[in-house]
């Protein structure tokens, strides 16, 4: 892994881009992952029940690493039942979860209830696709180890195209983050109840924006800014960060305003020449 410590936001991320497609390969070579990536293209196709996938260690954890679940692959009597589920039934366990991770997994997954397979599973495309997922997710975790807010905005670029609403956000803790502070959202919004919120978020921000790579890279910046004011060690670094630092820092109690972000982030990296 590139080392991202100490650098800003921004600056991480830059590098982070600039190394990008040679770090997923680096990592799909890694033995462990390419043992692993080789055990799912073998042997998925033939695995026709959830069952067998707990039992099957390396294709199992492969899977729930994928899904961004490895805090769970303990869990295999509970990861059974969620894939066993019949999500037409109102208490089956994968409609009572909250995690968004597991719907996911179940999704793609998509197991039939009478043991004839996944309708996916047999597919090479994807099966390609799992695999870019799982690298890819290694990438995030792995960055995340260096450079949180780094790992978070890779996140939000993984999970943007499934964002259809302001209940796909505020499910998700990562992508909850990412949203309040592009948008100068304090954090104490999460005190307003569900709907409360989605309608906050409305009037800040419309999602079928995402869809187009320069208001994405806007949320982005606005983000970087907003997490580097919140981080002290890189608050020297900046002039926008400073002044940001002290209007987030300034607040006491919660009113439901937002922060100007769009003005401080325009200033230029050398104000005063």
């Amino acid at each position: 892994m590139i080392p991202l410590g100490g650098l800003d936001t921004r600056t991480a991320m830059r590098l982070t881009d600039a190394t990008r497609e040679t770090q997923l390969e680096l990592i799909e070579k890694r033995p462990q992952h390419a043992r692993a990536i080789d055990a799912f293209r073998a042997r998925i196709a033939d695995i026709k029940t959830p069952a067998a996938l707990v039992e099957d260690a390396e294709v199992y954890g492969f899977v729930m690493r994928a899904f961004d679940l490895e805090d769970q692959i303990f869990g295999k009597a509970m990861v059974r039942e969620l894939l066993e589920s019949d999500i037409a039934e109102p208490r089956a366990l994968i409609n009572r979860l909250t995690d968004s991770r597991f719907r996911e997994m179940y999704r793609e997954l998509g197991y039939e209830s009478d043991g004839s397979g996944s309708w996916n599973a047999s597919s090479r495309f994807w099966q390609e696709k799992m695999v870019d997922r799982y690298v890819e997710r290694i990438f995030i975790n792995q960055t995340a180890e260096q450079n949180d807010s780094v790992a978070t905005i890779l996140d939000f670029r993984s999970k943007a195209s499934d964002i259809d609403t302001w209940y796909d956000v505020l499910k998700d803790k990562d992508l909850s983050i990412f949203m309040r502070r592009a948008l100068g959202i304090p954090d104490e919004a999460v005190q307003m109840d569900i709907d409360s919120q989605v309608a906050y978020f409305k009037r800040k921000f419309d999602l079928k924006q995402i869809a187009d790579p320069a208001e994405m890279q806007k949320l982005e910046r606005k983000y970087a800014i907003v997490t580097d004011a919140l981080d002290q060690r890189a608050v020297g670094a900046n002039a926008a960060v400073q002044m940001l630092s002290q209007a987030v820092r300034g607040r006491s109690g919660f009113v439901p305003q937002t922060i100007d972000i769009t003005a401080i982030s325009a200033l230029p990296r050398r104000p005063y020449g």
